[in-house]
């Protein structure tokens, strides 16, 4: 039965991805997308975008790092820095699976305690929900009088934007929306379970109040800010690799990162489908066509996913060389 329960947990996520990429690609010409790779494609503004990827996954390792020093939990720089480009690189196999990844990577190689370490992490992800709560209130606040001026403009109404959507998109979007539910529920399940073991959850709890004896905590804000300003610039730049999205401007890439940012939340490989679904819908809002739109999701979408599985490929390589379990007083780069 666990088996059939592990497979499952591999194979229902690329399934629900593979399905939408199949329904949303299912019209367009791969030649097409071969012509716009090869000739059309500005690809030096990709090759700018694709630092900030890196960037992203740096500082949260440093981050995670600052975060465990109140529990004297002294990690090598290099060892957090390996287990986060694991963990996303793992997760492109099988979601979500990274966050106990990164934790086990800790504990094999510096000796950390790895119901800490998934204490830390959740005092991660809730520090990532107040800054994904604040980026979107700011972009609903910045795109507020576009909207608006658009709806004035052109007589457009509510109505008639959701009347753009056919069957098949509210069906998917109900189903993305449907999957957010049930992993937030799944979740809560996994952690009540955790709490019922009480060594195990003092160790969480201690994790998770972590963020209340960091030392430097502006430094954690910097920290924080650099991750989200690092995936923002990610995608941003990639706006001017197509003639199509390149006028479009800030604030519509604005819109459509905070859209795809809840997108990921549906447990695929880093988001393939309901992200390119979003992201196609959130452009085609601003007069993307829905050929351009897909195209620019997949492209996009493609190249940062062999930026994570060529950083996860490396730390494979890199922990295979390092040593394992030195004294915790000697860890000091």
């Amino acid at each position: 039965m666990k088996i059939i329960e592990n497979i499952a947990k591999v194979l229902i996520p690329l399934l629900i991805g593979g399905v939408i990429l199949w329904w949303m690609y299912r019209d367009i010409a791969w030649e097409d997308i071969r012509q716009e790779v090869t000739t059309e494609m500005d690809w030096t503004w990709m090759l700018l975008s694709l630092p900030f990827g890196i960037t992203a996954q740096l500082f949260r390792a440093l981050r995670w790092r600052q975060a465990l020093e109140p529990m004297g939990e002294k990690v090598r720089r290099h060892t957090c820095i390996n287990a986060i480009f694991l963990s996303y690189g793992s997760s492109l196999v099988v979601p979500r699976v990274g966050e106990f990844l990164r934790c086990g990577v800790l504990k094999r190689w510096d000796g950390v305690s790895f119901s800490r370490g998934i204490g830390t992490v959740v005092t991660e992800r809730v520090v990532d929900v107040v800054m994904i709560l604040i980026l979107s209130a700011i972009t609903v606040l910045l795109q507020l009088p576009v909207f608006i001026r658009i709806a004035r403009e052109t007589g457009m109404s509510m109505d008639g934007v959701l009347s753009s959507f056919s069957l098949t998109g509210y069906l998917v979007t109900a189903f993305c929306l449907i999957l957010i539910g049930g992993m937030t529920w799944w979740a809560s399940r996994k952690f009540d379970f955790l709490s019922k073991v009480h060594g195990m959850f003092q160790e969480l709890k201690t994790g998770l109040f972590s963020i209340r004896y960091i030392r430097k905590r502006w430094l954690f804000i910097a920290y924080s800010l650099g991750i989200w300003i690092s995936y923002f610039l990610h995608f941003y730049l990639t706006f001017y690799c197509f003639t199509y999205t390149a006028h479009l401007g800030l604030n519509v890439a604005l819109v459509a990162f905070v859209v795809g940012t809840f997108a990921v939340l549906v447990p695929t490989p880093n988001g393939a489908g309901p992200w390119h679904f979003a992201v196609k819908t959130v452009l085609m809002l601003y007069g993307v066509s829905q050929v351009s739109g897909a195209m620019f999701a997949l492209i996009v979408h493609t190249i940062q996913t062999a930026l994570v599985a060529l950083l996860g490929i490396w730390s494979v390589i890199a922990l295979a060389l390092q040593t394992r379990h030195p004294l915790k007083r000697d860890i000091t780069h």
